[in-house]
């Protein structure tokens, strides 16, 4: 009878580690897939970043023919896309974007200022484009936001909190959004 115990409690220690095994597994691949996903998202608003970084010049030079007194909001402008073709990090790249929100928001309100330049159709055509680009950019940011969260509150739960950094896994940074920049930028006239 004892090698009928014996070979009882080694099976069910055997399905123990088994079941420990396949669940330290899952997690594991729950991280990879998040951490992917992030990933992703930090890509998908980097191609909204740089078509609204492509954007921005043939905007300016538009203005710039109806408005060519207005040279301080035309450096704001050049400097804020600076900043954001140099920045690296998730921060860095926050504030750049901040600042290109503000800039952005001087070149409209100087726009305002001239009805020709408000119905030439280039004008029109790259406010539309710029439009729709603000839009993926928030989307973009929005779904990024939304895959840090998850994956941080997974890396930061129990038993995953146990196995995160066995793997290498750390927080990630959310895209902030300055104060300043809360409001929309205006577009449409």
């Amino acid at each position: 009878m004892v090698p009928m115990i014996s070979t009882f409690v080694l099976a069910i220690v055997l399905g123990i580690v088994a079941v420990f095994l396949f669940w330290i597994v899952y997690l594991y691949n729950r991280m990879v897939t998040l951490r992917n996903r992030i990933n992703n998202a930090w890509s998908q608003i980097d191609v909204q970043i740089r078509r609204r970084y492509d954007l921005i010049p043939n905007l300016v030079e538009t203005v710039k023919g109806y408005a060519a007194h207005e040279k301080q909001v035309f450096q704001k402008v050049t400097e804020a896309r600076a900043s954001m073709a140099a920045a690296t990090t998730v921060a860095e790249q926050a504030q750049a974007q901040n600042q290109i929100t503000q800039a952005l928001k001087s070149l409209f309100a100087v726009a305002e200022a001239y009805p020709q330049l408000k119905a030439n159709e280039n004008f029109m055509m790259l406010q539309e484009e710029l439009s729709g680009t603000e839009s993926k950019i928030a989307y973009a940011r929005q779904f990024y936001n939304d895959t840090v969260m998850a994956f941080n509150t997974l890396i930061q739960s129990f038993p995953a909190r146990m196995l995160a950094p066995a793997f290498g896994f750390t927080e990630r940074d959310y895209f902030p959004m300055d104060e300043a920049a809360r409001e929309p930028v205006k577009v449409q006239f």
